[in-house]
């Protein structure tokens, strides 16, 4: 199990330049988003220039926060080499665009992004493919509240175009001081990527394995067909790896990313037997496995969430239950547009 090398501030939203390894510094920015309060911007200082891992979501608080962050080690937004990120959702991506426009800094994501970048268009919703696939859920009510949904500013306008390059898996980004090795990890999004430095034994992590929350599964424009399964499968490999210490994008830095990963699938195994559960009791639908199962913390129901809330639990579970389809647990067949599931006989 890695330790941090630096005592971290016991609110992990805390403002500032914080370091968490030689030459490298956690700096939380803002987001305009309730239920999430901040990403964890990473700034990799290195004689080869400036590195900065996942900077953000293009608005003028979180590029004045970042700003003050750089200048208290020394730097400004100019001497950003590049911008490395995990992958393309807007709190990770649009500022890294912005600043490329502003400053000329070179810009990298991942490979496997790039169906999602290419095919989005604010004029078709936030989230057209998420409504599709909502209504063959049999959760056409969801669908049709999604699909009103109008952007406002910070969506409206946020920055979006392709990267300078791809981030390729198995490929070692080459700075001074260290080298970065890229693990393709498919599931919260099809292209997303973690950056292992593992001369010093450090994981940015991205949104792939975080400490407190479990991510959402295929949230993008155009999701792949098996989320849930590409992710499992994106938690074994990061767990068959020598452990290192945690630098997620949300939430405080961790000890040991095995610790968090075996957390994160054995959470993954219970609601896949608890979908098929309900499955077992009568529920055919997506829609109505999840209506039957409690969500949050607090043990909340379906309909006590909030409507994006709503969305993405039913999409998880229609997920895990793509995946008891392949394990040969469910079966499943389509009728007017909805797909429904029985227990194999």
């Amino acid at each position: 199990m890695a330790a941090p090398a630096f005592e971290q501030p016991a609110d992990w939203t805390e403002p500032g330049a914080h370091p968490v390894a030689a030459g490298v510094h956690r700096v939380p920015l803002p987001l305009p988003i309730p239920s999430l309060h901040a990403v964890n911007v990473y700034v990799v200082e290195d004689p080869s220039g400036l590195v900065v891992v996942d900077p953000g979501w293009a608005m003028p608080d979180s590029r004045a926060s970042l700003e003050s962050a750089l200048k208290l080690l020394g730097h400004r937004l100019e001497d950003v080499s590049q911008f490395l990120v995990t992958h393309a959702h807007w709190d990770h991506y649009s500022q890294a665009l912005a600043l490329r426009e502003a400053f000329g800094t070179r810009v990298r994501i991942g490979r496997g992004e790039r169906p999602s970048i290419e095919a989005f268009d604010v004029r078709r919703g936030l989230h057209p493919r998420q409504v599709e696939l909502l209504r063959r859920c049999g959760a056409r009510e969801i669908a049709d509240e999604i699909a009103r949904i109008a952007p406002d500013a910070s969506e409206r306008d946020v920055p979006h175009a392709l990267p300078d390059s791809w981030l390729d898996d198995g490929e070692k980004v080459v700075l001074g001081r260290r080298g970065l090795d890229v693990f393709a990890t498919p599931g919260h999004t099809r292209g997303h990527v973690v950056l292992r430095d593992a001369f010093n034994g450090l994981l940015f992590s991205g949104d792939h394995v975080l400490p407190h929350i479990t991510p959402s599964i295929g949230l993008e424009t155009e999701p792949e067909p098996k989320p849930l399964r590409s992710y499992l499968a994106s938690l074994r490999l990061v767990r068959d790896m020598p452990d290192t210490l945690l630098l997620p994008a949300h939430g405080p830095v961790t000890p040991s990313v095995h610790t968090r990963v075996d957390e994160l699938l054995r959470h993954h195994e219970e609601r896949l037997d608890a979908a098929a559960e309900r499955v077992r009791a009568g529920a055919g639908t997506a829609f109505e496995v999840a209506r039957a199962m409690r969500w949050t913390r607090r043990r909340r129901t379906l309909d006590d969430l909030d409507v994006f809330s709503r969305m993405l639990a039913v999409l998880e579970i229609d997920a895990h239950l793509d995946v008891l389809v392949d394990q040969e647990v469910l079966d499943a067949e389509e009728a007017d547009g909805v797909r429904r599931y029985a227990v194999r006989s």
